[in-house]
């Protein structure tokens, strides 16, 4: 007996675990598209979507050390470190020992980093709408629970 499969056979079989066919594949494709989107609303202001995430951090609250941004990021240091330098460049924010603990960094949002949560939010929201055109309300809620259960199942 042949314990081998038809094309067909195992297409039927394993279809939903195979690109581009798999959740993780939409899953990749539609933060790819996003991300491009994104990026290029992004491009006037020289900013990229990463900046935009340590700034939405510092917005909601300033003076966290680089590693508390990156756990509420889920990112590795060595990949932010990069962003806040380039930030620190651009004069979006400053960093600063802690007065407490001379070991940790803090960074800080300067008037020019705060200033574009005048502007960039509204830009999020644009690539958002768009990606979400035609999706109810309920659905979009969905979609989001659902977004979170799959971080959380993989956490």
């Amino acid at each position: 007996m042949s314990t081998s499969l038809t094309k067909l056979e195992f297409l039927n079989k394993w279809r939903h675990a195979l690109a581009p066919y798999n959740v993780g594949h939409k899953l990749k494709l539609a933060s790819q598209l996003m991300y491009r989107d994104f990026l290029g609303r992004l491009e006037s202001y020289s900013l990229t979507p990463f900046h935009y995430l340590v700034l939405c951090c510092l917005w909601e609250e300033d003076g966290l050390s680089t590693s508390g941004i990156a756990e509420k990021l889920g990112q590795l240091g060595a990949t932010l470190t990069g962003v806040v330098d380039r930030m620190e460049e651009r004069h979006l924010i400053y960093r600063e020992r802690d007065p407490q603990d001379r070991r940790t960094v803090r960074i800080w949002l300067t008037p020019e980093g705060e200033k574009l949560k005048l502007v960039l939010p509204q830009v999020g929201e644009q690539t958002v709408n768009k990606a979400l055109e035609g999706i109810s309300p309920a659905e979009r809620e969905l979609v989001t629970k659902v977004l979170d259960r799959i971080a959380a199942n993989l956490s």
